[in-house]
C-alpha cells in the first residue's frame, strides 16, 4: 500500500491576542486571511500552505521553540517595510555563512520569532 496524500499544511499557533496578531499578519505582513472561525483565524501563507491563529487563554507569554520562517528573495525590502511600521528587529538582516541564507528576525505580538530569509545555498533550488 501506498502512503496516503497530502493535499495542504496548516500550522496551527495560540494568542491571547487575536486582534493584534490578526494586523500584525493581515496589515503588516499581507498575509491573505482564507477562513475566519472567529476565535481562529487562518491565513494562507503559499498556495498549499496555511499558517493559523486560535485565542485561547492558556496560550504562553513568552513562547520558546517556534521560528516562523518566511522565504523572501526580498529581504532587504521587508525589513525597510516592517521598520517603518515601528517593528523591532532582534536581529538586523545579515549573512549567515553556516547555512548559506540571509535573513532577519523579529518578534510578532505573541513573542513568536518570525524569520525573513532567502536561501543562497543553491541546493535548495533542487529542493523547491
Amino acid at each position: 500500500m501506498s502512503h496516503p496524500s497530502i493535499q495542504h499544511y496548516t500550522t496551527f499557533l495560540y494568542t491571547r491576542d487575536l486582534e493584534a496578531t490578526a494586523h500584525f499578519y493581515e496589515e503588516l505582513m499581507g498575509l491573505q486571511l482564507a477562513l475566519d472561525q472567529g476565535d481562529c483565524r487562518i491565513y494562507r501563507i503559499a498556495k498549499n500552505a496555511f499558517l493559523g491563529f486560535c485565542e485561547r487563554e492558556d496560550a504562553a507569554d513568552n513562547p520558546g521553540g517556534v521560528i516562523l520562517t518566511i522565504i523572501s528573495e526580498e529581504v532587504d525590502r521587508w525589513h525597510l517595510f516592517l521598520r517603518e511600521h515601528d517593528v523591532v528587529f532582534e536581529k538586523e538582516p545579515t549573512f549567515n555563512p553556516e547555512y548559506e541564507i540571509y535573513h532577519c528576525l523579529l518578534r510578532d505580538p505573541n513573542g513568536y520569532l518570525v524569520e525573513i530569509q532567502r536561501f543562497d545555498d543553491p541546493a535548495w533550488g533542487e529542493v523547491v
